[in-house]
Protein backbone atom coordinates (compact mmCIF):
# COMPACT_ATOMS: atom_id res chain seq x y z
CA UNK A 1 0.00 0.00 0.00
CA UNK A 2 1.62 3.42 -1.35
CA UNK A 3 1.34 5.24 2.31
CA UNK A 4 2.12 8.43 0.16
CA UNK A 5 -0.97 8.85 -1.52
CA UNK A 6 -3.54 8.15 1.97
CA UNK A 7 -5.10 11.02 3.50
CA UNK A 8 -5.18 11.95 7.17
CA UNK A 9 -6.34 8.69 9.42
CA UNK A 10 -9.96 8.61 9.85
CA UNK A 11 -11.70 8.77 13.69
CA UNK A 12 -15.34 9.16 12.56
CA UNK A 13 -17.17 9.78 9.17
CA UNK A 14 -19.68 12.13 8.43
CA UNK A 15 -21.64 12.36 5.67
CA UNK A 16 -24.60 15.16 5.52
CA UNK A 17 -26.55 13.42 2.49
CA UNK A 18 -27.29 10.30 3.92
CA UNK A 19 -28.31 9.12 7.82
CA UNK A 20 -25.76 7.29 9.84
CA UNK A 21 -27.92 4.33 11.18
CA UNK A 22 -25.24 2.32 13.40
CA UNK A 23 -21.85 3.40 14.81
CA UNK A 24 -19.79 0.51 15.67
CA UNK A 25 -16.53 0.12 17.33
CA UNK A 26 -14.73 0.46 13.76
CA UNK A 27 -17.57 0.87 11.57
CA UNK A 28 -19.86 3.24 10.67
CA UNK A 29 -23.22 2.40 8.73
CA UNK A 30 -25.19 4.69 6.44
CA UNK A 31 -28.59 4.27 4.78
CA UNK A 32 -28.71 4.38 1.34
CA UNK A 33 -32.30 3.48 0.61
CA UNK A 34 -34.32 0.55 1.86
CA UNK A 35 -32.36 -2.48 0.27
CA UNK A 36 -28.25 -0.76 0.48
CA UNK A 37 -26.07 0.32 3.18
CA UNK A 38 -22.68 1.71 2.61
CA UNK A 39 -20.27 0.21 5.52
CA UNK A 40 -17.43 3.07 6.09
CA UNK A 41 -14.48 1.34 8.03
CA UNK A 42 -12.74 3.93 10.18
CA UNK A 43 -9.60 3.80 11.69
CA UNK A 44 -10.55 3.39 14.93
CA UNK A 45 -9.31 0.35 17.03
CA UNK A 46 -10.99 -0.89 20.25
CA UNK A 47 -9.51 -3.50 22.62
CA UNK A 48 -11.18 -5.29 25.45
CA UNK A 49 -14.54 -3.59 23.87
CA UNK A 50 -13.20 -0.29 24.38
CA UNK A 51 -12.83 2.49 21.56
CA UNK A 52 -8.88 3.70 21.92
CA UNK A 53 -8.88 7.39 21.23
CA UNK A 54 -5.87 7.31 18.86
CA UNK A 55 -6.62 6.00 15.39
CA UNK A 56 -4.48 3.59 13.57
CA UNK A 57 -2.74 4.91 9.71
CA UNK A 58 -4.15 2.73 6.90
CA UNK A 59 -6.38 0.56 9.57
CA UNK A 60 -9.80 1.17 7.64
CA UNK A 61 -8.64 0.82 4.27
CA UNK A 62 -6.26 -2.14 4.90
CA UNK A 63 -9.63 -4.19 6.42
CA UNK A 64 -11.80 -3.21 3.74
CA UNK A 65 -9.20 -4.32 1.18
CA UNK A 66 -8.55 -7.39 2.62
CA UNK A 67 -12.53 -8.22 2.78
CA UNK A 68 -13.07 -7.20 -0.61
CA UNK A 69 -10.44 -9.45 -1.68
CA UNK A 70 -11.83 -12.36 0.18
CA UNK A 71 -15.24 -11.54 -0.91
CA UNK A 72 -14.44 -11.97 -4.55
CA UNK A 73 -12.09 -14.90 -4.01
CA UNK A 74 -14.86 -17.04 -2.13
CA UNK A 75 -17.49 -16.29 -4.15
CA UNK A 76 -18.12 -19.44 -5.04
CA UNK A 77 -18.60 -21.07 -1.57
CA UNK A 78 -21.11 -18.51 -0.71
CA UNK A 79 -22.70 -15.07 -2.15
CA UNK A 80 -21.54 -12.38 0.24
CA UNK A 81 -23.67 -8.85 0.54
CA UNK A 82 -21.92 -6.30 -1.93
CA UNK A 83 -24.41 -4.70 -4.19
CA UNK A 84 -23.07 -5.11 -7.49
CA UNK A 85 -25.46 -2.28 -9.16
CA UNK A 86 -24.42 0.69 -7.11
CA UNK A 87 -20.97 2.57 -7.29
CA UNK A 88 -19.88 5.41 -4.03
CA UNK A 89 -20.34 8.26 -6.51
CA UNK A 90 -24.28 7.18 -6.88
CA UNK A 91 -24.56 7.94 -3.36
CA UNK A 92 -21.88 10.17 -2.15
CA UNK A 93 -21.90 13.42 -4.43
CA UNK A 94 -19.50 15.54 -2.35
CA UNK A 95 -15.69 14.89 -3.85
CA UNK A 96 -14.29 15.69 -0.72
CA UNK A 97 -16.59 13.42 1.32
CA UNK A 98 -15.93 11.02 -1.01
CA UNK A 99 -12.32 11.12 -1.40
CA UNK A 100 -11.90 10.33 2.61
CA UNK A 101 -13.89 7.23 2.02
CA UNK A 102 -11.68 6.28 -0.70
CA UNK A 103 -10.56 2.72 -0.41
CA UNK A 104 -12.83 2.18 3.04
CA UNK A 105 -16.20 2.39 1.97
CA UNK A 106 -19.05 -0.86 0.61
CA UNK A 107 -22.26 -0.66 -0.50
CA UNK A 108 -23.64 -3.48 0.68
CA UNK A 109 -27.09 -5.17 0.67
CA UNK A 110 -29.59 -4.62 3.32
CA UNK A 111 -29.90 -8.24 4.94
CA UNK A 112 -31.19 -9.34 7.88
CA UNK A 113 -28.29 -10.06 10.18
CA UNK A 114 -28.28 -13.36 11.93
CA UNK A 115 -27.31 -13.06 15.90
CA UNK A 116 -24.37 -15.29 15.97
CA UNK A 117 -21.08 -15.75 15.67
CA UNK A 118 -19.74 -18.58 13.00
CA UNK A 119 -16.24 -18.84 14.93
CA UNK A 120 -13.77 -21.32 13.03
CA UNK A 121 -10.68 -22.64 15.19
CA UNK A 122 -7.95 -23.96 12.79
CA UNK A 123 -5.68 -24.02 16.41
CA UNK A 124 -6.50 -23.75 20.06
CA UNK A 125 -5.76 -20.44 21.30
CA UNK A 126 -7.83 -17.26 23.18
CA UNK A 127 -10.84 -18.06 24.98
CA UNK A 128 -10.88 -21.89 22.84
CA UNK A 129 -7.80 -22.78 25.30
CA UNK A 130 -9.37 -20.97 28.30
CA UNK A 131 -12.36 -23.27 27.75
CA UNK A 132 -10.30 -26.13 26.87
CA UNK A 133 -8.12 -25.96 30.00
CA UNK A 134 -11.54 -25.90 32.36
CA UNK A 135 -13.46 -28.42 30.71
CA UNK A 136 -11.37 -30.22 27.69
CA UNK A 137 -14.00 -29.24 25.33
CA UNK A 138 -14.62 -25.86 23.12
CA UNK A 139 -18.42 -25.18 22.61
CA UNK A 140 -19.12 -28.46 23.18
CA UNK A 141 -16.15 -30.15 21.21
CA UNK A 142 -14.42 -32.65 23.30
CA UNK A 143 -10.23 -32.38 22.33
CA UNK A 144 -7.67 -34.42 22.87
CA UNK A 145 -5.87 -34.11 26.19
CA UNK A 146 -2.97 -32.90 26.25
CA UNK A 147 -2.58 -29.92 23.71
CA UNK A 148 -0.19 -27.43 24.05
CA UNK A 149 -1.07 -23.60 23.86
CA UNK A 150 -1.49 -22.37 19.73
CA UNK A 151 -1.20 -26.10 18.97
CA UNK A 152 -2.62 -27.16 15.80
CA UNK A 153 -5.79 -29.00 15.87
CA UNK A 154 -6.35 -32.46 13.90
CA UNK A 155 -9.16 -31.07 11.87
CA UNK A 156 -10.44 -27.22 12.02
CA UNK A 157 -13.93 -26.76 14.46
CA UNK A 158 -17.24 -24.94 14.25
CA UNK A 159 -17.14 -22.74 17.58
CA UNK A 160 -20.04 -20.41 17.66
CA UNK A 161 -20.67 -17.73 19.59
CA UNK A 162 -23.90 -15.55 20.61
CA UNK A 163 -23.73 -11.72 20.29
CA UNK A 164 -23.42 -9.84 23.27
CA UNK A 165 -24.47 -6.32 23.54
CA UNK A 166 -22.13 -3.44 23.02
CA UNK A 167 -19.70 -3.18 25.81
CA UNK A 168 -19.90 -7.02 26.69
CA UNK A 169 -17.68 -9.74 25.56
CA UNK A 170 -19.52 -12.78 23.25
CA UNK A 171 -20.06 -15.96 25.05
CA UNK A 172 -19.23 -19.24 23.48
CA UNK A 173 -22.14 -21.63 22.44
CA UNK A 174 -22.73 -25.36 21.59
CA UNK A 175 -24.38 -26.78 18.44
CA UNK A 176 -27.55 -27.29 20.09
CA UNK A 177 -27.86 -23.55 21.20
CA UNK A 178 -27.13 -22.55 17.69
CA UNK A 179 -29.74 -25.10 16.20
CA UNK A 180 -32.27 -23.37 18.90
CA UNK A 181 -31.72 -19.85 18.02
CA UNK A 182 -31.26 -20.25 14.13
CA UNK A 183 -33.14 -23.38 12.90
CA UNK A 184 -31.63 -26.89 12.41
CA UNK A 185 -31.33 -26.50 8.91
CA UNK A 186 -29.63 -22.92 8.68
CA UNK A 187 -27.54 -24.21 11.46
CA UNK A 188 -25.81 -26.95 9.52
CA UNK A 189 -25.65 -24.79 6.51
CA UNK A 190 -23.66 -21.64 8.49
CA UNK A 191 -21.40 -24.75 10.13
CA UNK A 192 -20.73 -26.40 6.37
CA UNK A 193 -20.13 -23.03 4.63
CA UNK A 194 -17.76 -21.19 7.57
CA UNK A 195 -16.13 -24.55 7.67
CA UNK A 196 -15.34 -24.70 3.95
CA UNK A 197 -14.47 -20.31 3.97
CA UNK A 198 -11.72 -21.08 6.71
CA UNK A 199 -10.13 -23.82 5.05
CA UNK A 200 -10.13 -22.60 1.19
CA UNK A 201 -8.60 -19.00 3.30
CA UNK A 202 -6.14 -21.16 5.43
CA UNK A 203 -4.44 -22.82 2.45
CA UNK A 204 -4.46 -19.34 0.60
CA UNK A 205 -2.39 -17.82 3.66
CA UNK A 206 -0.44 -20.65 4.40
CA UNK A 207 1.27 -20.10 0.52
CA UNK A 208 1.84 -16.95 1.37
CA UNK A 209 4.04 -17.46 5.42
CA UNK A 210 0.41 -16.60 7.20
CA UNK A 211 -1.58 -18.94 9.49
CA UNK A 212 -4.78 -18.40 10.22
CA UNK A 213 -5.44 -19.63 13.82
CA UNK A 214 -9.21 -18.78 13.82
CA UNK A 215 -11.79 -16.93 12.75
CA UNK A 216 -15.14 -15.66 12.76
CA UNK A 217 -17.74 -14.84 10.18
CA UNK A 218 -21.00 -13.09 10.39
CA UNK A 219 -23.87 -13.96 8.04
CA UNK A 220 -27.28 -12.82 6.80
CA UNK A 221 -30.46 -13.89 5.11
CA UNK A 222 -32.24 -12.10 1.83
CA UNK A 223 -35.22 -11.63 0.83
CA UNK A 224 -35.40 -14.99 -0.38
CA UNK A 225 -33.85 -16.72 3.01
CA UNK A 226 -30.30 -17.40 1.59
CA UNK A 227 -27.79 -17.62 3.98
CA UNK A 228 -25.10 -14.23 3.07
CA UNK A 229 -21.64 -13.44 3.93
CA UNK A 230 -21.77 -9.84 5.51
CA UNK A 231 -19.63 -7.57 7.82
CA UNK A 232 -16.09 -8.50 7.28
CA UNK A 233 -14.02 -11.57 6.19
CA UNK A 234 -10.85 -13.02 7.16
CA UNK A 235 -9.18 -9.56 8.50
CA UNK A 236 -6.65 -8.99 11.32
CA UNK A 237 -10.24 -7.70 13.45
CA UNK A 238 -12.06 -10.58 12.62
CA UNK A 239 -9.09 -13.66 12.92
CA UNK A 240 -5.52 -14.46 14.49
CA UNK A 241 -3.06 -14.24 11.60
CA UNK A 242 0.55 -15.84 12.53
CA UNK A 243 3.88 -15.54 10.81
CA UNK A 244 4.53 -19.12 10.06
CA UNK A 245 8.70 -18.16 10.66
CA UNK A 246 8.11 -17.63 14.03
CA UNK A 247 5.49 -20.29 15.03
CA UNK A 248 5.99 -22.75 17.65
CA UNK A 249 3.33 -24.40 19.88
CA UNK A 250 2.96 -23.69 23.43
CA UNK A 251 3.73 -20.06 23.21
CA UNK A 252 1.55 -17.30 21.81
CA UNK A 253 2.67 -16.56 18.75
CA UNK A 254 3.21 -12.53 17.39
CA UNK A 255 0.17 -11.89 15.11
CA UNK A 256 -0.45 -9.29 12.38
CA UNK A 257 -3.54 -8.13 14.55
CA UNK A 258 -4.23 -5.74 17.23
CA UNK A 259 -2.60 -8.54 19.81
CA UNK A 260 0.60 -6.19 19.76
CA UNK A 261 -1.69 -3.03 21.44
CA UNK A 262 -3.52 -5.50 24.10
CA UNK A 263 0.17 -6.73 24.88
CA UNK A 264 0.67 -3.14 26.00
CA UNK A 265 -2.22 -2.31 27.54
CA UNK A 266 -1.58 -5.13 29.55
CA UNK A 267 1.28 -3.66 30.82
CA UNK A 268 -0.23 -0.53 32.26
CA UNK A 269 -2.72 0.09 35.06
CA UNK A 270 -5.56 0.46 33.24
CA UNK A 271 -8.77 -1.07 34.26
CA UNK A 272 -9.82 -1.93 30.45
CA UNK A 273 -12.91 0.92 31.09
CA UNK A 274 -13.17 3.94 29.15
CA UNK A 275 -11.45 5.82 28.73
CA UNK A 276 -8.62 4.12 27.12
CA UNK A 277 -5.57 5.53 27.57
CA UNK A 278 -3.53 7.10 24.87
CA UNK A 279 -0.91 5.02 22.80
CA UNK A 280 2.82 6.04 22.23
CA UNK A 281 3.74 7.08 18.92
CA UNK A 282 5.66 3.79 18.16
CA UNK A 283 2.74 1.97 19.01
CA UNK A 284 0.50 3.20 16.70
CA UNK A 285 3.41 2.92 14.00
CA UNK A 286 3.95 -0.51 14.42
CA UNK A 287 0.12 -1.56 14.65
CA UNK A 288 -0.35 0.23 11.29
CA UNK A 289 2.97 -1.59 10.18
CA UNK A 290 1.30 -5.04 11.41
CA UNK A 291 -2.14 -4.34 9.10
CA UNK A 292 0.14 -2.71 6.11
CA UNK A 293 2.02 -6.22 5.97
CA UNK A 294 -1.11 -8.53 6.30
CA UNK A 295 -2.51 -7.26 3.13
CA UNK A 296 0.50 -7.21 1.35
CA UNK A 297 1.47 -10.88 2.16
CA UNK A 298 -2.15 -11.86 1.85
CA UNK A 299 -3.27 -10.32 -1.54
CA UNK A 300 0.17 -11.00 -3.00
Amino acid sequence: MEQTSHPAPLFESRLRALKKIHQGKVRDIYEVDADHLLIVTTDRLSAFDVVLPDPIPFKGRVLTQISLFWFAKTRQIVVNHLADDLVLEDVVGDPGERAALAGRAMLVKRLHALPVEAVVRGYIIGSGWKEYQLRGSVSGIALAPGLKLAEQLPEPIFTPASKAPAGQHDENIDFDAITKILGRDTALEMRRIALELYTFAADHARARNILIADTKFEFGLDASGRLTLIDEALTPDSSRFWPVASYKPGISPPSFDKQFVRDYLESLHWNKKPPAPHLPPEIIARTSENYCEALKLLTS
